[in-house]
Formats: structure tokens, sequence, C-alpha cells
């Protein structure tokens, strides 16, 4: 035998070792008319909880018979999470939010609420087993979004001396959550630009006054700090390692107040079976014109005991 039969024949030894091992056979009891479905496997609960780093993607036809598998894989656990790619851009979009907004479907008819559970979709492939997975696509926001309605409050402590009590302001609890417009109570955000990587959405927030001046006797003659409306934009970006980061700043739209406040954050998500938890940080940043007027005292309402802290 020749070197070179040799080679050849160790690389089709080599090629056939690698197409041995389990398989799991995705096929899409719905498939959409238009468009694409594209499937995605997944080895780790860290993983599916944020859709991201898949170990294997395919693409099925729409309104097409056929299915699609990913072979040779190693004995384990894996979950599949297919989506309706309607606008053909190979991406699931997702709302400010993070909630998928096209047509998707897991493994084992797994529908949850929150963060996808791996235990739940997960299923067990053997060295040589073939496993088919039948999955049904939904739209979670349905044709008219998410609405709720309530009574809710907004609460904030009074970190002012001789301040002894939190206000409070009761408000109608509404809630909508779309595919582009979300309103959470006291805080409404629409959408602009939605990507692989980052999202931009326009924000504006009520903000209640910080105090009024009888919350305590400090405050006496400073007079009640107005509420007013503060909008601006806000980005959400994927980093690596499943980091989420986000930052934002609102200024003062009616004016009432004075100046704007920034934020900047970061979050990573943690899967311990079908619950999840996000701890993360954030830096929130004051204006000087907004800090003054929620914690400042100009020189004629300086008083004893109340030193003026304005600049001259």
């Amino acid at each position: 035998m020749t070197l070179r039969t040799l080679g050849a024949g160790c690389l089709a030894w080599s090629v056939a070792v690698s197409a041995l091992g389990g398989a799991v056979a995705v096929a899409v009891e719905n498939p959409p008319a238009t468009g694409a479905v594209v499937a995605l496997l997944f080895d780790s609960a860290d993983a599916f909880a944020d859709l991201r780093d898949p170990v294997g993607t395919r693409t099925l036809a729409a309104d097409g018979p056929g299915g699609a598998s990913f072979e040779g894989l190693a004995p384990g656990q894996y979950a599949v999470m297919a989506f309706h790619d309607v606008n053909g851009n190979g991406i699931l979009d997702l709302n400010f939010l993070g909630i998928p907004r096209e047509p998707l479907g897991f493994s084992n008819r797994y529908w949850g609420k929150g963060a996808p559970a791996f235990s739940a979709a997960a299923l067990a492939v053997g060295e040589t087993e073939r496993v088919p997975v039948d999955v049904e696509l939904k739209k979670i926001f349905g044709k008219k979004g998410l609405f709720g309605v309530g009574l809710g409050a907004i609460a904030q402590s009074n970190p002012y001396r001789g301040a002894d009590s939190a206000r409070v302001l009761a408000i109608p609890a509404v809630t909508y959550v779309g595919e582009r417009v979300q309103i959470l109570g006291p805080l409404a955000q629409v959408g602009l630009v939605s990507g692989k990587k980052a999202r931009l959405a326009a924000t504006a927030r009520y903000r209640l006054g910080a105090y009024d001046e009888d919350d305590s006797d400090v405050l006496e003659g400073l007079g009640d700090r107005k509420d007013s409306v503060f909008g601006g934009l806000a980005v959400q970006g994927e980093l690596p390692a499943g980091l989420r980061a986000s930052a934002g700043y609102e200024h003062d739209v009616l004016d009432r107040v004075g100046g704007g406040s920034g934020r900047l954050g970061v979050r990573r998500g943690f899967q311990f079976g079908r619950f999840s938890v996000a701890p993360g940080a954030a830096l929130n940043w004051l204006s000087a014109e907004l800090a003054g007027h929620e914690f400042g005292v100009d020189a004629d309402e300086a008083r004893a005991g109340r030193p003026c802290s304005s600049s001259p």
C-alpha cells in the first residue's frame, strides 16, 4: 500500500468515526409559510438560559416537510430551541426587556415563563442514539401584546435628617409588554434598534419629587420638590461569558426640576434547575443641577444647622 493510499484510508476512517455518535433530529410541527426556521442546539444550562453560544445551528426551509439533524453528538444532555426567522436576519429578535419577538419553541414541548429552563427542555442522547424532537412554534406576545391593570404605589425612602417617614404615591399599575413598546408603571420605553449584540430604546419615567418640606423640621423653608417626567435613551449590550451591560441617560423634559441622571450597570444570569438568578451591580449618576435640587441648600435658604451647599 502506498503512502497516498494509506493517507486516504486514514482520512476515510476518521470521517466515518466523526459521523458516529448520537443525533438529534428536529422537525417543526407548524412550519411557517415564509421566512426560515433556525434550530439551535445547547448542551449547557448556563448558555441555554440566555439562548447564547449554541453548540450547533441548523436552518430549515419554511413550509417544508423536511427537518434538520445534529449528528456526531457525544452522549449527554441536550436541549433544542427553534424560532421562525421572520425577517431573515439570522438572529432571534428581542424586545428591550430581552423577550423574544419572533415565534419560537423548545424540545419536550417545554413552555415556561422567564429564562428558559434547561432541565425542562433537556433530552438524553446516547452514544449511537437518534432522538427525534418535534417543536411547535408559538408567539409570546400574541397579536396585541400583554396587558395588566391594577393598583400600585411608588415608595421613596426619605434620607433627610429628622425625617421618619417614606414618601408613598398611589398610582394605577398599568403594564403593557409588546414587541417594541413596554409600559411598566411609571416607566415607558420604545425599542428603536434591535441587533444581535445590542438594543437601543427611548425611555420616559415619572420621577417623584425628592421631598415635601413638612417631612422634617430641617427641611422647613426649602419648599416642596416637584415631580417631573424624565426622558432619554438607554442601550443594552451582550458581553462575553453571559454578561449583560446597560447604560442610559434621562433628562427633565418638563424642566420642572432641571438636570438629569445616568446609569451604568452589568448583570449575569445563573440557572439552578428551573430557577434563575441574575445578580448585578450599577453606578448611578446625578447631574449637578439635579443633585443640587434634591440635596442642595441655596444661600437664601441657609440657616443655623443648615449651611449653604451651593457654589457662589
